[in-house]
Parts: structure tokens; sequence; C-alpha cells
């Protein structure tokens, strides 16, 4: 089983690295993230000096640590489910679902080893979400032959299922699923529904930064 360490904690690490990005010393940028300097040299050493591209733009996606030690407090003094997810504001079935997946078998829910569970999961490498998950797939179809951008379509995820990780998916994922042959789950004949250029096959994003980069 993966260990719990802090550079798990990503909201805390994007912190430090969203402070360096700015310019910032890193005793500066390590004491605006709740921690000091030599732990924050040893995060760049770790990235090789490059900010990590996973815990961007996650907030209200996944529950954060403090949140999942906020579990742990309230199930420890014997608090229910939709209490808990009341005070996190939020749903009831996120809280559930954390509850089932991230227990430490008899040793019952410990924040550290949920979020050292959560992590390790995140970081296999997992089959294309459009192919698995048949649901989200039906609605990202749905929505493509109704003209939505990839781009609309993830916004409209997020609004209906703010709490469900497993109903939203990228823009990105979406172009893929379209373009790329080994990660292609959605119908081939989409392609030209979500094209933007004239030509069919052209991602839209593509499009979109060709025709900002043309001169005028």
């Amino acid at each position: 089983m993966v260990k719990f360490n802090e550079r798990m904690v990503t909201d805390v690490v994007q912190t430090f690295w969203a402070a360096m990005q700015r310019g910032e010393f890193i005793t500066d940028a390590a004491a605006e993230a709740g921690t000091y300097r030599v732990k924050g040299a040893r995060w760049l050493a770790a990235e090789g000096g490059v900010r990590p591209r996973r815990g961007r733009d996650l907030q209200g996606r996944y529950l954060s640590f403090g949140e999942r030690e906020e579990v742990a407090l309230g199930r420890a003094g014997g608090e229910s489910v939709r209490s808990i997810a009341a005070r996190l504001g939020r749903s009831p079935s996120t809280v559930s679902r954390e509850l089932r997946r991230n227990v430490d078998g008899d040793r019952g829910y410990r924040a550290t080893t949920a979020h050292a569970l959560a992590y390790g999961r995140a970081s296999r490498p997992k089959p294309a979400k459009l192919a698995t998950n048949l649901v989200l797939r039906a609605k990202v179809e749905k929505d493509l032959e109704r003209k939505y951008s990839p781009e609309q379509i993830t916004g409209r995820l997020r609004v209906e299922f703010p709490d469900d990780p497993e109903m939203q998916v990228s823009p990105e994922t979406i172009y893929q699923s379209l373009y790329v042959q080994s990660r292609g789950a959605l119908r081939r004949d989409l392609r030209c529904v979500c094209a933007r250029a004239a030509r069919c096959g052209v991602p839209a994003a593509r499009s979109a930064s060709a025709r900002t980069a043309s001169p005028t």
C-alpha cells in the first residue's frame, strides 16, 4: 500500500508552486504553503524544478486532505454521514463513497491512510474514462449530437454532477476519444459534428488557435 507523505496533499503543494511561479523566493513560497524552506527545496528537487500538473484546478472535484480529516473526526465522534456531508458542503453520496472505498481494513477510517489510498488509486494507469463509463459516454455523445462543443459539455457536466468526479470529463479527453485512435471511445461519425474548421477532422480547439494565430 502507498504510504502517506506530505507531497500527496496537492492543495498545499500547489500553493507552494503557485507562489514560486509568481516569482517568490523559496522561503516565502514555503511559508505561504504553511511549511519551511528545506521542505520547499525538497519539493523543487523531487520535481526537477517543474511544477507538477497533478492537483491543479481540482478544487471541488475531489476531497482534500483537510476534508478527509474532518470525515475521520466526524466518524470517530459518531456523526452521521449526512451530518458530515452537510458540514463539508458535500453530497451524502460523496462522503458515503469515501468511507466505502478508503477504509483501512479493521482499523476503520483514517485521514492519512484514506488520502494515500486515493492518491495511489489515482496514480495507476486507467483505461479511457469514456470507454469504461457507458453512462458518461452516452451523455457526451448526446450533447455532441446536439452540437455542443467539448468545452461546453465539460461545463454542463460540472453543473449537473458537481460532486461526482466519475461523471465529469475534460475537453481534452473528449477530443482524444474522437481523434486519437488508441483513445477512441466515441462514435466516429461525431467528428464532423464536433469539428470547427471547414474541413472535417480538425479539432475545434486547434481550429480556434489557428484562427487566432492567423495574420489579419
